[in-house]
C-alpha cells in the first residue's frame, strides 16, 4: 500500500514532476513530459510497478524534509542510530534533457544506505532490458531509454538494480536518471553537484519575478513554485 499523498513531496522541472515519499521512495514519474507513460508507479499498485528508493538501512528516528527557499530542491535529513544524512532531490532545468538528480550527504557519524532502482514503463506494465555501461546501466523498452549514472558499483536481481552503501559525515554519494529516445546515445554525464546548485538558482531566479507581498506570501510563493 502506498504512503497517505500527503506524505509526498513534489519535484519537476516544469516538464514532468516526480513524487518523493517520506521514505526516500520515488514512487511516481513520468519522463520526459507530464504526459509521458509513467516509468515509476508504485503509487498506483505497489513497489513491483516501479520506484526509486535511496534510504539507510536502519530505522529512521527523525526525518524533517524542507524546500529550499523559492525552489523545488527538495532536502530530507534523516536521522538514524548511527548517525544522519541528507538527501537532496532535484530535476535540473536544462532544455533538450530530462535528468533526476539525487544526492546523499553525510553529516554525523555513520549510515549504511541502500538504493533500490525498480523501473517498469507504460504504467507498470513493461519490464525492460538492462545493460551494463561505464558508470552505471541502461535500461531500454521500445522506444524509451533511462541511463542510472552513479561511482557505486551496481548489481541486478530479479528485475532491479540494487546498491549498498555508507556513508560517513563530509562524504557524499550521487545518482542521476537520465531519459533519452532509445534510438540515439546517451546524453553527456552531468555533475550532480553542480546541477543542485544550478537548479537551485534557476528557481530563486525564476521565484523573484513574484510581486506579492500580501498576507501569507510564503504560501503563495510555494504554490506559484508547485504549479
Amino acid at each position: 500500500m502506498a504512503p497517505p499523498i500527503e506524505d509526498y513531496a513534489l519535484i519537476g522541472n516544469t516538464r514532468s514532476a516526480a513524487l518523493v515519499g517520506r521514505d526516500g521512495s520515488i514512487d511516481w514519474l513520468c519522463l520526459p513530459r507530464f504526459d509521458s507513460p509513467a516509468c515509476l508507479c508504485s503509487l498506483l499498485d505497489g513497489p513491483d510497478q516501479g520506484r526509486w528508493l535511496l534510504a539507510p538501512t536502519g530505522e529512521a528516528r527523525r526525518t524533517r524534509r524542507r524546500y529550499r527557499a523559492g525552489t523545488l530542491v527538495l532536502d530530507t535529513e534523516i536521522e538514524t542510530a548511527t548517525g544522519r544524512v541528507l538527501i537532496t532531490d532535484c530535476m535540473p532545468q536544462w532544455q533538450g534533457r530530462s535528468d533526476v538528480v539525487r544526492v546523499v550527504k553525510g553529516l554525523q557519524g555513520s549510515v549504511p544506505m541502500e538504493m533500490k532502482l525498480t523501473i517498469r514503463f507504460d504504467y507498470g506494465t513493461v519490464i525492460p532490458w538492462v545493460q551494463s555501461n561505464d558508470g552505471g546501466i541502461i535500461a531500454t523498452a521500445g522506444p524509451d531509454s533511462l541511463e542510472l549514472r552513479t561511482q557505486l558499483p551496481l548489481k541486478g536481481e530479479g528485475y532491479q538494480t540494487f546498491c549498498g552503501f555508507e556513508v560517513g559525515a563530509g562524504q557524499v554519494a550521487s545518482f542521476v536518471l537520465t531519459h533519452f529516445p532509445s534510438e540515439q546515445c546517451p546524453p553527456l554525464p552531468i555533475d550532480p553537484l553542480a546541477a543542485c546548485d544550478m537548479t537551485e538558482g534557476w528557481w530563486r531566479d525564476w521565484s523573484r519575478r513574484s510581486t506579492y507581498r500580501g498576507d501569507y506570501a510564503k504560501a503563495v510563493e510555494r504554490s506559484l513554485v508547485a504549479l
